[in-house]
């Protein structure tokens, strides 16, 4: 591999790195994942990317991917994600709470991802990619009387997965990778007795931490034309150290209302918090069929119900925090299914379209403000051009219609507080997504070091 070609992958990497750690994270991939990391895989709805449907970016799903990729080649998306949600407050709720809004609880955000990947020879290829796999930013408006129910969440990670791939022979390639994962949670709340707004004590839980995990992979094509890919991304256990601040609230209060009148508060402590991020597994098909049009089909499982309960740590005596719950994330699995195909109009131009279904691993009784998640439809269009034979320019347009969603924070719900009394009613939402990306040849593509197609078999 020759130092030009390192420094280029290290470079995008690094700058990939910049603008994640920056960019504001915000979930639409199910809980709080995100899964817009590829402008060309988006405008498909994610079908087949597990087969390399999304081209170089495939390889966030699977590394066995980058032997499709010839020679030596980089990719950069941005993805910007605007989403809608309000609630309104209804029957079953405390009064203080009747007819009150958040306003929109969901805050835009602009997503970038990177990619670079070399061919050493006709067998072995080395990679890089840099992305953000977690984010979410809440908040609502600073008038909404159930800020004891959450009043801003903000979770970004950036995560660095350099990557190695193998052809073993014409129709199978295998595929690894390292990720290092770096992960920020901040949670802000309000201590507020419902109809006691006086009483009313902000406090606060942030901390940042690393994590490591692995990807695997591999690549079958039965018959030339014909893309058979599965994927995995390992559960990454994010190690945080941070504080919790509880400012003036009167401790015993908020264990007790009945000790209201009592001095005591929470001072600021540092702590430490576990949380175990899920393994996801990829399975995609592409299938060629002719020169112009090929479709894909792909399906997706998270073990989101590993999460669990994670326990927030009081770093001075090693004991849980006084008070203070576990994080309740007590979620289902989740899956995404999605058909989507692309079609060559010329050599210039390529148009794709996608429909994507996701059941969310939240469920009714679990559900809180801080992430109204629920079961969503995926529609998507996008195209690209060949500038030249080095450089492609893609762009997708993604909207999400999230099923009419209920939140019911009453006796049942891990996060129901009887301080704060019930709150219920529903959230309108939707989600509208904008990617662009660039795609770019380093090498000279007449002497790229040529790759066996697969034999045409009979079965």
């Amino acid at each position: 591999m020759s130092h030009s070609a390192l420094k280029t992958i290290l470079t995008s990497a690094v700058s990939g790195m910049i603008l994640t750690i920056a960019a504001q994270g915000s979930a639409q991939a199910g809980a709080f994942a995100l899964r817009e990391q590829s402008t060309v895989g988006l405008g498909m709805a994610f079908a087949g990317v597990a087969a390399g449907s999304a081209n170089l970016g495939s390889m966030f799903w699977n590394p066995a991917t980058m032997t499709k990729m010839p020679g030596w080649q980089s990719e950069w998306n941005l993805a910007g994600i605007s989403p809608y949600a309000k609630f309104r407050a209804g029957a079953g709720s405390a009064p203080a709470y009747l007819g009150s809004s958040t306003g929109d609880l969901g805050e835009d955000a602009v997503l970038p991802s990177s990619y670079g990947s070399y061919q050493i020879n006709d067998r072995l290829w080395i990679g890089l990619s840099t992305g953000a796999p977690y984010g979410l930013a809440t908040k609502p408006d600073a008038t909404f009387p159930a800020r004891g129910y959450g009043y801003s969440t903000k979770v970004t990670s950036f995560d660095i997965n350099p990557n190695v791939a193998y052809r073993v022979n014409d129709w199978l390639s295998v595929g690894a990778g390292i990720q290092a994962m770096y992960f920020k949670a901040k949670y802000k709340s309000y201590f507020a007795p419902a109809g006691a707004p006086a009483l009313n004590q902000a406090f606060g839980l942030e901390g940042d931490g690393w994590g490591v995990g692995y990807t695997l992979g591999a690549t079958i094509t039965p018959m030339q034309g014909t893309d058979i890919g599965i994927g995995f991304r390992s559960a990454v256990n994010a190690k945080l150290d941070g504080d919790f601040n509880g400012l003036n609230i009167p401790f015993p209060f908020i264990l007790n209302p009945a000790l209201a009148g009592a001095a005591a508060t929470f001072p600021t402590r540092p702590v430490k918090l576990n949380i175990t991020l899920p393994e996801t597994l990829t399975v995609g098909v592409r299938q060629q069929i002719n020169e112009r049009l090929t479709l894909s089909v792909g399906a997706e499982w998270t073990n989101w119900s590993r999460v669990g309960y994670p326990r927030v740590v009081d770093q001075t005596n090693g004991g849980l925090y006084r008070g203070l719950p576990a994080l309740t994330l007590d979620y289902k699995d989740g899956w995404f299914f999605s058909v989507g195909g692309e079609y060559k109009i010329n050599p210039l131009w390529t148009v794709r379209a996608g429909l994507g279904y996701e059941i969310s691993p939240i469920e009714d009784r679990t559900r809180t403000l801080r992430l109204p998640d629920n079961d969503r439809i995926w529609t998507s269009i996008g195209a690209s051009y060949n500038f030249n034979d080095k450089i492609t320019f893609d762009v997708s347009y993604a909207h999400l219609f999230p099923k009419s969603t209920r939140v019911a924070m009453v006796p049942g719900n891990p996060s129901y507080s009887a301080a704060s009394g019930p709150l219920v009613g529903k959230v309108s939402a939707h989600v509208d997504i904008v990617s662009v990306g660039l795609r770019y040849r380093w090498d000279d593509v007449a002497q790229t070091i040529p790759v066996e197609k697969a034999v045409v078999r009979k079965y």
